[in-house]
């Protein structure tokens, strides 16, 4: 059976959904959440579940997720609300095949046992559907709220990286850690988290880059080859799927807004680049979410995947 990494990666290239699978940085997003009270960057979350069901019915390969304790206001952004772990484990829950990523989990400022606990027991429940994405964190308001040292976030990042690789190790004699890890956890990093390239292409098994351009990522993966080799390459894209399907490609910062057939020569271009998965961001999109995922399930997605391999039982 394949593991998660090789499910993501099979026939070479796949597309996923990048959580929360709201369009709150629209106008009319802006707009509905003035109207519900919610804070700036705080997502609608009253069909979440119903869009996750339809990410994963519809063949999309992996939901993400991203590591926000805390809401800052200076950052604004409230990322998918729920806590990671405990969010995976109800989307595990109510899914049936699709991959469950963290993009990222932020070490530095977590307990590493408790965080690999979480990351064995999801494992188990989603039967091996974790992709555990880490990151060594980029909002200092976090760091002394949890008793943590920003500045020594990189060293930290190391330290955890190996209780999650041998935790059993770290502990007593006769002291377990259970649920067991089943296997190699594929561990994936955000950036470079405050590491060397070199340490991060020898210690981790794939690479989750910021988004960019096809142009920027044919840069980007020929260094991330040069350090890794064949593994992974991953990356988003702030996406606005607009309703003429040969609408070319506008380009705004992290993204653009294009047509589905645009979508597919855009998707082609990065595969081309040497990207390997990409996470499609919807809160820039200015039509309903539902109705741009049914789309591209429809019209985008038969263009790259083929039926993905089984996860390992």
């Amino acid at each position: 059976m394949a593991n998660a990494l090789e499910t993501l990666t099979s026939g070479s290239f796949s597309i996923g959904v990048e959580l929360p699978l709201d369009n709150d940085w629209t106008p009319a997003g802006q707009a509905a959440r003035q109207r519900d009270g919610r804070l700036p960057g705080e997502p609608d979350l009253a069909h979440h579940d119903e869009l996750a069901r339809l990410a994963d019915r519809s063949g999309f390969r992996a939901l993400w997720v991203r590591d926000v304790p805390l809401y800052d206001p200076q950052f604004g952004d409230a990322a998918q609300v729920f806590e990671a772990f405990s969010y995976l484990g109800y989307l595990a829950g109510i899914t049936d095949r699709i991959l469950l990523g963290t993009a990222a989990i932020v070490l530095p400022i977590r307990d590493p046992l408790l965080t690999l606990k979480a990351a064995n027991t999801l494992d188990h429940l989603s039967n091996g559907r974790l992709l555990l994405g880490v990151a060594s964190g980029d909002r200092p308001v976090e760091y002394p709220i949890f008793g943590r040292d920003f500045e020594n976030r990189g060293v930290n990042f190391r330290t955890q990286v190996s209780m999650l690789r041998d935790g059993a190790s770290h502990l007593p004699s006769g002291v377990t850690l259970l649920p067991r890890t089943r296997g190699a956890l594929p561990l994936l990093v955000a950036g470079l988290a405050q590491q060397t390239a070199n340490w991060v292409g020898q210690h981790m098994d794939g690479w989750l880059a910021y988004p960019g351009t096809p142009e920027d990522h044919v840069r980007r993966s020929g260094l991330w080859r040069g350090v890794a080799g064949n593994k992974p390459y991953i990356t988003f894209i702030h996406l606005d799927l607009l309703a003429n399907p040969d609408a070319p490609m506008q380009r705004h910062r992290f993204g653009g807004a294009v047509g589905r057939n645009g979508l597919v020569a855009e998707l082609h271009a990065m595969r081309e680049a040497g990207v390997n998965h990409i996470g499609l961001h919807f809160r820039r999109n200015q039509r309903p979410v539902k109705d741009a995922m049914e789309e591209i399930a429809a019209y985008v997605l038969p263009h790259f995947h083929t039926p993905p391999a089984a996860t390992r039982s």
